[in-house]
């Protein structure tokens, strides 16, 4: 009971008080605190800011206008009479208990409806909701919705509320029965005034009838160029006739941004190997037709054009069973197939199946098969499947030259090209070969990939939830400790201090702690890579001991993105209320934000002495529609509107499938040491509220672009296209809008980073890799493929992934080995260790509040994992060889089988196995529980030939095409050597420093000719501009192995031994450079068919590729 006696308790009394007057005093200090605050310049003032819709604490009282219309000082007065009533009810029910004889209950009775009037009244003012005003005057963001407070404490305590990061509930035109076809009701255009060249030709297109205005404004007077830029390019120009400085960056991607990166060498239209032809039936089309195979590779014909201010609209015929590449980001299948939607919009999201993600590259590759008549005529094979038949190829590339959002239809017999702006800009490769035309894509538009570092071909470890210097050591040292090569060492965010870029946590990740850290590692030979975020911490201005420099400096240098009014847009991002670099305002207009950034990388790396940068968040990302911060600075720092994973709420519960199957006891122990967790997140959850379907729709508003909500709806992941990403009417120095340019913001920041590395390591290659990427990003980064989860199904996806990626120029290129999302298991972080030992980018990462997935967390993977690793290690010359190529000749690094296998048309869907450079052949494990894999061995209709890598024998027995089931194991992954090269190897250290000071060795593969051939390219492994570098070309042949030096990079390594595969017939004698060998140095295998040739290492004391051309024979 609370109070026994006739008068009330003197101990109750005085605490009720107290914590009444500590409520009121604590709400009033908050809005004295926030009275006194100086507000940024171009802010509301805070008795007149906008509000949001959440429930506040009692520490929580806004600055903003209450949802009933009061102001904060008529609300603060309520809140003060409501403690009033509960002291005069207390007073009197006092008085009323002393007067008379109250018995207990009626005692209790009388204290309990006093006690429950106050607090009933209070806690209705004081968590009553606050409602959405709207978006104040020249904020970005339609609907802005913000918040204000001021709070002293330095780590989040308010949580943004989920609202904030919800847009209007669109629904995408491809989905919306009531969506108009603009085939429909456009009238498309006619072209007139036709002028020829030598290279081309142009025309005035006119709009061929009464304007459709379907989802913008049509344009009446269009522009039609058409330049054979070589033998095998084409490029077709369809532009606004009128563009001014006004409406430039509607229509045109600047090349500031997007430089093509040759010279042109125009030439005579005669010379083509294509033809463009075009008509006025019954409006204007256009034609491209092939002129070795005479099929049309595209046609508008059937089909109208439609250009307006906000939408265009375009397409073309294809044949049946057509087999498209390309068109990405997305996690699909490396085939497109001929029923799907491709969205081109960069996105904040995990790797959702079939849905936009980071990057954007509208380029496709089109390979179509056909077969030979007797006088040399080719006729198209739609459903080519007879194996007996002599089938030939030809591939062709289309690449749109746009960054507006757009859409790509595939549907059985066409495909439609839709785009919310920009210009018809396409560039026809000929081919006819995927890989001439993936070198045409990149020597006429993209440039050539970066050189990469050579130990960046090592092993890479992160996760998110390395805690601080200690735990980084600790794993360093347990890979020492089970004999794992580790290269580099990686932090997610929690090395920052409370996530801002530029800035360690003092405590957990000092610098002078981590300066013995790295200073050890790198001692070495191993190496550190932070993440760096895109957004900027916007300091609270309420609170002086918030300091946060980076961001100062950044507004001194005009370095931000800005809201329509010219003040500084306020996003939200890990830290709290954050800002974005203006990348393309400092390369349109000057805006400082590409020198500010240089700046801050070499500050921070005086400090932080890191090897290279990992850029994360850059579609760009955003947790709120809009300028949400502009009037909320005096809450940061605040915690995103969502549960990080671990948190209550968001437990990190999943497994791969299977896994209670084949891991139970795994599974039982997990299961048990979750359950408390579990509770909690029970306790803390909330059930969603029920919701109506109402679709948002708008209409083109003539005269003008409606940029924040688009008349046609793309089909967006997140919907609305302002949510989870800058608004679309965000401003960049110079006007240029957001709308216009957010699908190459991840691309510049690449730029941008890539210029700061210069600076922090002169002369050095720069290593970073990027998660959103746009056409040409490959020059600067490598890319990892995103947030994944740990499934079978997205260890099968990497591979389609990494093909893609090979395509859009970007070869470094990995995944979250083990998978990022959810909890690996043993089985398949087995697999999938091997599996990315074989991918150019080779790192394992995964999430915080998941278990450990580090390889040497299970038995099994460490042996798995040191097995593949030991092969990758050793291929790091040939793996290197391949990278110099890239850089050099526009060749890819890993590859489909139909590209070096162009004629066999099985493998146009071939995505479970792929290449690496034209020699390595990967067939690895997909499917859980199986211990066989099946796979094709390409090219045996030509004779190739295709050697085990473990045990050195030729593959027999197998026919043209077939599925051959192979052994597969845990811990083995199917590894094929092909006939026809000669592979460069190296001891395998543990790191690639060591490797690099081992032995070489060198694998002969003949093929059934008894030729093999090869190359290796040598250089520092750094430098971006090497003093020397060297080339040596190795050529296998009529018994004879021909090595040929060319460059003046010295290598002191010697040749240890070689082995030739294939030589059916034991030789007599062996010689090297003229000089036979004693039995003793070399021993041919019959069963194998095999010449082994070793401990040659002292016949090379000066390293085996100094002077002149040498050989070996064997006779």
């Amino acid at each position: 009971m609370l109070c026994s006696l006739g008068q009330p308790s003197p101990l109750l009394s005085t605490l009720s008080t107290v914590i009444f007057a500590q409520l009121i005093a604590g709400d009033l200090v908050a809005v004295a605190e926030s009275v006194t605050t100086r507000e940024p310049q171009g802010s509301e003032p805070w008795f007149l800011s906008p509000e949001v819709e959440s429930p506040i604490g009692l520490r929580r009282l806004r600055e903003s206008t209450h949802t009933w219309g009061l102001s904060p000082l008529l609300y603060i007065i309520i809140c003060i009479a409501a403690g009033l009533l509960f002291l005069f009810l207390f007073n009197f029910y006092a008085r009323l208990a002393t007067r008379r004889k109250v018995t207990g209950k009626a005692n209790f009775a009388l204290f309990a409806m006093a006690v429950f009037a106050s607090i009933l009244l209070f806690l209705f003012m004081a968590f009553l909701p606050y409602g959405t005003s709207g978006n104040p005057s020249g904020l970005a963001g339609p609907g802005v919705s913000t918040e204000t407070t001021t709070t002293t404490s330095h780590g989040p305590v308010f949580t943004v509320p989920p609202t904030v990061d919800i847009g209007m509930n669109v629904l995408p035109n491809v989905q919306d029965p009531q969506a108009v076809n603009p085939q429909h009701v456009c009238p498309g255009y006619t072209a007139s005034h036709v002028r020829h060249a030598k290279a081309g030709f142009a025309a005035d297109l006119t709009l061929a009838g009464p304007a459709c205005n379907v989802y913008g404004n049509d344009i009446e007077n269009l522009t039609l160029l058409v330049r054979f830029e070589t033998d095998d390019q084409i490029h077709i120009q369809i532009q606004p006739r009128h563009i001014g400085k006004e409406n430039e960056t509607w229509f045109l991607l600047p090349d500031a941004l997007f430089p093509e990166t040759t010279e042109r060498r125009p030439p005579h239209e005669s010379n083509s190997h294509m033809v463009v032809s075009w008509e006025n039936k019954p409006s204007f089309s256009f034609t491209v037709r092939r002129q070795e195979t005479d099929d049309i590779l595209f046609t508008t014909k059937g089909s109208v054009i439609v250009y307006e201010d906000q939408f265009i609209e375009f397409g073309s015929a294809l044949p049946k069973n057509y087999n498209l590449y390309g068109l990405g980001e997305v996690i699909h299948g490396f085939r497109l197939g001929n029923n799907l939607t491709r969205t081109l919009f960069a996105a904040d999201v995990g790797d959702v199946i079939d849905s936009n993600i980071y990057g954007n590259h509208p380029v496709y590759l089109d390979t179509r098969y056909f077969t030979s008549g007797e006088s040399g005529e080719l006729t198209y094979v739609p459903e080519p499947t007879d194996k007996n038949a002599q089938y030939v190829s030809y591939t062709h590339g289309v690449f749109l030259r746009n960054a507006h959002a757009q859409e790509i239809l595939l549907q059985p017999s066409n495909i439609t090209w839709r785009a919310l702006g920009g210009s018809i800009d396409l560039h026809f490769y000929n081919g006819p070969t995927a890989e001439d035309v993936m070198k045409s894509y990149q020597f006429s538009e993209i440039g050539l990939p970066a050189m990469q570092q050579y130990w960046t071909l090592g092993y890479h470890q992160c996760r998110w939830g390395y805690d601080n210097w200690t735990a980084l050591q600790d794993v360093v040292d347990n890979f020492a400790k089970f004999d794992i090569p580790l290269e580099t060492i990686w932090t997610d965010i929690d090395y920052m201090k409370e996530y801002r870029d530029f800035e360690n946590d003092p405590v957990r990740f000092g610098y002078d702690k981590g300066a013995e850290f790295l200073s050890k590692l790198h001692a070495n030979k191993q190496h550190y890579v932070p993440i760096v975020d895109s957004a900027i911490y916007a300091p609270n201005p309420g609170d002086s001991g918030d300091d946060y420099p980076p961001f100062t400096r950044g507004v001194d240098a005009d370095a931000f993105v800005l809201n329509p009014d010219g003040s500084i847009y306020y996003g939200a991002v890990w830290p709290g209320y954050t800002v974005f670099p203006d990348w393309i305002g400092a390369v349109l207009n000057g805006s400082g934000a590409i020198d500010w950034w240089i700046s801050e990388m070499l500050m921070w790396s005086k400090k932080v002495a890191f090897d290279g940068i990992w850029i994360d968040m850059s579609e760009v990302a955003s947790f709120c529609v809009g300028s949400c911060g502009s009037s909320n600075l005096t809450l940061n720092p605040v915690h995103p509107s969502f549960e990080l994973p671990g948190e209550p709420g968001n437990l990190v519960l999943d497994y791969p499938e299977g896994f209670n199957i084949t891991n139970a006891t795994e599974a039982a122990s997990a299961s048990s040491s979750l359950q408390s967790q579990i509770h909690a997140s029970t306790a803390t959850s909330t059930s969603p509220a029920a919701t109506t379907t109402s679709y948002f729709r708008t209409s083109p508003t003539p005269g003008s672009r409606n940029i924040n909500w688009p008349p046609y709806a793309i089909n967006n992941y997140h919907g609305d296209i302002a949510v989870h990403a800058l608004s679309p009417n965000a401003t960049h120095h110079g006007g240029a809008v957001e709308y216009d340019f957010h699908n190459i913001f991840g691309h510049q920041i690449l730029n941008a980073t890539y210029q700061a590395l210069l600076k922090v390591f002169e002369g050095k290659r720069p290593f970073i890799i990027g998660r959103s990427t746009f056409a040409g990003s490959g020059k600067w980064a490598g890319h990892w493929g995103g947030d994944n989860m740990s499934l079978w199904a997205y260890m099968f996806f990497s591979i389609p992934q990494a093909l893609s990626f090979s395509i859009f120029g970007i070869p470094m290129f990995g995944v979250d080995t083990c998978g990022f999302s959810g909890n690996s298991d043993a089985e398949l972080c087995s697999r999938w260790m091997q599996l990315s030992a074989f991918f150019p980018f080779y790192r394992n990462h995964n999430t915080l509040g998941a278990i450990s997935q580090e390889p040497y967390v299970w038995g099994s993977v460490i042996t798995a994992s040191k097995t593949a690793m030991h092969i990758r290690y050793q291929l790091l010359p040939y793996m290197y060889t391949l990278f110099a190529q890239a850089n050099r000749d526009g060749t890819t690094v890993m590859r489909a089988l139909t590209w070096e296998f162009p004629n066999e048309p099985w493998l146009a869907n071939a995505d479970r196995q792929f290449l690496l450079g034209g020699a390595i052949m990967v067939t690895p494990c997909l499917v859980q529980g199986a211990t066989t894999v099946d796979g094709v061995f390409p090219g045996l209709g030509d004779g190739t030939l295709w050697y085990d890598w473990y045990d050195l024998t030729a593959v027999t027995g197998v026919q043209l095409g077939q599925n051959v089931t192979i052994d597969a194991p845990l811990g083995h992954i199917p590894v094929y050597l092909r006939g026809g090269n000669v592979v460069p190897l190296q001891e395998p250290g543990m790191t690639t420093a060591a490797s690099r000071n081992n032995p070489w060795g060198l694998l002969v593969a003949l093929d059934k000719a008894g030729y093999a051939f090869g190359d290796l390219y040598l250089d520092d492994g750094e430098s971006l501009k090497p003093n020397a570098t060297k080339w040596i070309r190795f050529s296998a042949k009529d018994g004879s192995l021909i090595i040929t030096p060319n460059g003046q990079y010295v290598d002191t390594n010697p040749l240890q031994n070689v082995t030739v595969l294939g030589l059916p017939h034991a030789p007599s004698k062996v010689s090297l450079d003229g000089e036979d060998l004693d039995s003793s140095y070399w021993a041919y295998s019959g069963d194998k068919s095999l010449l082994a040739l070793e401990k040659l290492g002292s016949r090379f004391p000066n390293g085996a590729w100094g002077g002149e051309t040498w050989n070996i024979t064997w006779s």
